[in-house]
C-alpha cells in the first residue's frame, strides 16, 4: 500500500476498546506513520523498549510514582485490546518511533497530596453521553458498542468523522479541566512536525482529538504560557502487573471499561466464532463448579443470541444478549451462575507480568526472587495456603508473608486454620492487587531487602510507640517474622519505657503479647531470653500496682480495667512460671478481697480465684451472697455478678447455692429495681448457650419444688473404687503416680 505523505493523523479512541483497537491498526497499515504519538505522561517514554519484550504480558500498567514519596503515585493501564497498547506494539514491530504526549506526571503528582489510591482526574460531563442521545440512545457504553465496537471496517475516514462529531459535542459543553494536558499533547506534536516527520499517527481519546488537528491550534505561545510555572517533583516509571478486575476501574487518565473479560474475548476471536465460543466458555465454567451446561443448551443459546439482537436491531450479538440468552437457557435465571459467569469471564480474574528487566526498586526485586524461590505464584484470584510451620520450606513462606505484614505489604491475611489445637498450622488467604506494587515502592525506603526493610520498619515503630500495648505487638510481630534485630531493638524499648511506665493498666495489657512471645518463640526457633527478662520486670510492677488501679473507676474504666486483668491472667497461664504466678496471685487475692472495687472488676477476679482454686466454693458463694445483699446498689451488684458469671455454665448449673442465692436476690428486688436489673442480668445469661440457659432453668423449677438432687460432695465419692481410673489418666498425663 502506498504511504500517504505529510499528513498528521489523530485518531480518536475508546480506552481499552476492542473495536477501536483493531481500528487503529488498520489506519497505520494504512499511514504507514515515521512516529506514532501516543496519549500518556513523556514518563513513560523510558518503559517503550520493554515492550517488545515477550515476557511482558498484559494487563500491565505503567507506573509512575514519586520519588522521595511513593504513595503518590498514578497507573496508565494498558490491556492487550487497548488501542494504546495495539499501536505502541505495532510501532515496535515496524521500528517506528513512539513518543507519549500528556501533561508530565511530575507536574500532574507535584499536587497530588498524599492519598492512598492512584490519581484521577476531576470528573466532567462525558462526552459519549452527549453522541448517544443525539443517535437515540439512552446508554452511551452499548452506542459505542454499536458505532465502533462491532464495525469491522475502519478507514482514517473513519476517524475523521468521529473527530468532526467530537468537535460538535465539545462545543456544546462547559469548559473542561484538560486545557494543560491538551497544550502539552500539543507541544509534542509541535516538536515532531518539526523534526521533519512526514507522516504522524496520534492515538489519544477520542474527546480529545478534535483539539490535536494542526488545523485547530492556537498559536504556540498560548500552550506555552498555560504549561509555565507548574510544580514539579522528581519522579520514576516502571511496569507493574494490572488485572483484569482493575481495567474496570478509571486509573491515571480515567479510563475504565465494565466488562474486560468480554472485551478481551471480543478481541482475540475471530468473528465467527465469538459467540459460539463464549457460550463454550460459560459452559465449562459452569461444569468446573458441577451446575449443569449441556451441549444442547449451548446452541440454544447460541441461537437465542442472535435472535435477540435481530429483534432489538443491533449490527451484532453484544454482551446484553449473551447474558440475556444464558440467564434464559444455561442458568435458568439464578443469579448465582450468572454472578460466577459476570465474576470469571465477563470482567475475568487475568494478572499480567512483567519481564526481570524491568526496573525495580531493590526490595521489589528481593521480593520477586522469593517468591519464586518459595513457589509462591501471586494470582490476581483469592487462594486460601496452608502452612505447616514444622516444615522449613513452609515456615519460610510464613515468615515471608508476616514480615510484608509488617511493611503494610497485604499480600497475604491470616484466616482461620481449620480444626486444629497446635501451633503449627497457619493459614493465609492470598491476593495478589495491582496497589501493591506502590506499597512495595513505599516500603523500599526502609532497605532493599524484605528482611533489612522490616527490622527498619519495627525499629521506627519501635520509637515512635505511645504505649506498651504497642510494643508488645510489635514483640509479636518480630516473632512471627523473625525479625532478630528487630525484636532486639523491641524489647530495648519496651525496657525502657516500662522503667518510666506508671499506668498499670498499661503494664497488663503488654502481658499477653510477651506472653505469646515466650511460650511460642520455640516453634520458630526465636531466642526469648531477653524477652522473658521484661516480662518478668512487667507482671511484678503491674501485681504491686493492681489493686490501687482498680480503685475509684467508673463504668468505662472498670470495663477496661477487667478486660487489661482478664487478658494478663490469660498470658501468665500461659507461661505458667512460679516467679510470674505468685505475684499476680497476690495482686488478684488482695482485689477480690476488697469490696470498694468496682464490681465488674472484682466479681471478674473472684471468678478467676474460683476457677483457679484459690477460692473455695463456700467462699465465693459467701462474697456473692454479701454483694447481692439489699444494702447494694442494684446497678452494682448487677455489675459484680456480670463478672462473676462470666465463663461457663457449669457453675450455676452445679452450684445450687450460688443459684439460689441468684434466684432470691431478684425475687426479692423491688419493682423499681426489678426493672433496671432485668436488661443488665439478661445481658450476663444471653451469654451462655440455649442449652444452657435451658438447663439452668429447669434446676431452678426443680429447687423451687424441691426435687433437685443434691450435688455430690467428696464425702460420697468412692476414692478406692476411682483409683484406677485416676491412675491410669495421670500415667497418660505423664505424671508420676504415687504407689
Amino acid at each position: 500500500m502506498t504511504a500517504v505523505e505529510g499528513r498528521v493523523e489523530v485518531l480518536g479512541v475508546r480506552h481499552h476498546g476492542p473495536g477501536s483497537a483493531r481500528s487503529v491498526e488498520r489506519a497505520l497499515e494504512e499511514l504507514l506513520p515515521d512516529v506514532v504519538v501516543i496519549e500518556g505522561p513523556p514518563e513513560l517514554d523510558a518503559l517503550v523498549p520493554l515492550a517488545g519484550d515477550p515476557k511482558l504480558v498484559p494487563p500491565v500498567a505503567g507506573l509512575v510514582y514519586v520519588v522521595d514519596e511513593p504513595r503518590r503515585a498514578a497507573f496508565y493501564p494498558f490491556a492487550s485490546f487497548s488501542p494504546e497498547w495495539v499501536a505502541l506494539r505495532w510501532a515496535l514491530a515496524h521500528g517506528v518511533d513512539v513518543r507519549f504526549a500528556d501533561l508530565p506526571a511530575a507536574h500532574s503528582l507535584a499536587n497530588a497530596g498524599s492519598d492512598d489510591a492512584p490519581r484521577r482526574p476531576r470528573e466532567r460531563v462525558d462526552p459519549l453521553t452527549a453522541l448517544a442521545r443525539a443517535a437515540g440512545y439512552d446508554d452511551p457504553e452499548r452506542w459505542w458498542e454499536d458505532a465502533v465496537e462491532h464495525r469491522r471496517t475502519s478507514s482514517l475516514t473513519h476517524f475523521a468523522q468521529l473527530r468532526e462529531a467530537m468537535a460538535g459535542v465539545r462545543s456544546a459543553l462547559e469548559g473542561d479541566d484538560d486545557e494543560r494536558r491538551e497544550a502539552f499533547m500539543r507541544r509534542v506534536i509541535r516538536a515532531e512536525i518539526r523534526a521533519g516527520r512526514e507522516r504522524i499517527a496520534v492515538v489519544c481519546g477520542a474527546y480529545h482529538a478534535p483539539v490535536l488537528d494542526p488545523a485547530s491550534f492556537p498559536r504556540a505561545s498560548q500552550d506555552n504560557a498555560l504549561l509555565s510555572k507548574l510544580p514539579r517533583v522528581k519522579v520514576a516509571a516502571t511496569w507493574a502487573p494490572w488485572s483484569s478486575e482493575r481495567l474496570s476501574y478509571a486509573s491515571g487518565y480515567g479510563a475504565g471499561v465494565r466488562s474486560p473479560g468480554w472485551y478481551h474475548h471480543l478481541f482475540a476471536t475471530p468473528d465467527e466464532e465469538v459467540v459460539p465460543s463464549w457460550f463454550v466458555r460459560v459452559a465449562r465454567t459452569l461444569r468446573g463448579e458441577n451446575l449443569d451446561a449441556s451441549t444442547a443448551a449451548v446452541v440454544e443459546a447460541t441461537r437465542l443470541a442472535g435472535a435477540l439482537a435481530a429483534v432489538r436491531g443491533r449490527p451484532s450479538v453484544g454482551l446484553a444478549e449473551l447474558t440475556d440468552a444464558a440467564r434464559a437457557v444455561l442458568t435458568d435465571g439464578a443469579d448465582q451462575p450468572l454472578r460466577l459467569i459476570d465474576r470469571t469471564l465477563v470482567i475475568g480474574d487475568e494478572l499480567g507480568r512483567v519481564p526481570d528487566s524491568t526496573p525495580m526498586v531493590p526490595l521489589a526485586s528481593d521480593l520477586a526472587k522469593q517468591q519464586r524461590s518459595l513457589r509462591l505464584k501471586a494470582s490476581a484470584s483469592s487462594t486460601v495456603v496452608q502452612l505447616d510451620l514444622r516444615r522449613e520450606s513452609q515456615l519460610a513462606r510464613s515468615v515471608l508473608l508476616h514480615r510484608l505484614r509488617v511493611l503494610d505489604v497485604p499480600w497475604g491475611t491470616p484466616v482461620e486454620a481449620g480444626r486444629t489445637m497446635g501451633t503449627f498450622k497457619e493459614a493465609w488467604e492470598l491476593e495478589w492487587t495491582p496497589e501493591l506494587a506502590v506499597a512495595v515502592i513505599e516500603a523500599s525506603l526502609y532497605g532493599t531487602t524484605v528482611r533489612s526493610a522490616a527490622e527498619s520498619r519495627i525499629a521506627e515503630a519501635a520509637r515512635d510507640a505511645s504505649d506498651l500495648g504497642v510494643l508488645g505487638r510489635l514483640i509479636e510481630e518480630c516473632l512471627l517474622a523473625d525479625l532478630p534485630d528487630g525484636l532486639r531493638a523491641v524489647v530495648a524499648a519496651l525496657a525502657e519505657r516500662t522503667a518510666r511506665q506508671h499506668d498499670t493498666r498499661a503494664l497488663l495489657e503488654t502481658v499477653e503479647p510477651l506472653a505469646r512471645t515466650c511460650r511460642y518463640g520455640d516453634v520458630r526457633g526465636v531466642d526469648v531470653a531477653d524477652v522473658t527478662h521484661v516480662l518478668q520486670t512487667v507482671v511484678v510492677r503491674a501485681s504491686v500496682g493492681l489493686r490501687s488501679a482498680c480503685s475509684s473507676l467508673d463504668d468505662d474504666s472498670a470495663a477496661a480495667m477487667r478486660a487489661a486483668v482478664e487478658a494478663a491472667h490469660r498470658g501468665i497461664a500461659l507461661v505458667n512460671h512460679n516467679d510470674l504466678r505468685d505475684p499476680w496471685t497476690e495482686a488478684l487475692v488482695a482485689v477480690g478481697r476488697d469490696e470498694a472495687i468496682h464490681g465488674t472488676v472484682a466479681g471478674r477476679v473472684n471468678r478467676l480465684l474460683l476457677d483457679g482454686g484459690l477460692l473455695t466454693h463456700e467462699e465465693a458463694a459467701a462474697r456473692l451472697s454479701r454483694r447481692l445483699s439489699p444494702g447494694s446498689s442494684a446497678p452494682a451488684a448487677a455489675a459484680w455478678l456480670d463478672g462473676f458469671l462470666t465463663g461457663e455454665a457449669l457453675l450455676l448449673v452445679h452450684g445450687d447455692d450460688l443459684l439460689s442465692i441468684i434466684d432470691e436476690w431478684l425475687a426479692g428486688a423491688t419493682e423499681e429495681a426489678f426493672e433496671d436489673l432485668l436488661p443488665l442480668v439478661r445481658r450476663t445469661f444471653s451469654r451462655y448457650q440455649p442449652a444452657e440457659r435451658r438447663l439452668i432453668g429447669t434446676h431452678l423449677r426443680d429447687l423451687a419444688s424441691g426435687t433437685r438432687t443434691p450435688s455430690a460432695t467428696t464425702e460420697s465419692i468412692d476414692l478406692d473404687r476411682a483409683a484406677p481410673a485416676i491412675a491410669a489418666v495421670a500415667r497418660l498425663l505423664g505424671l508420676e503416680v504415687a504407689s
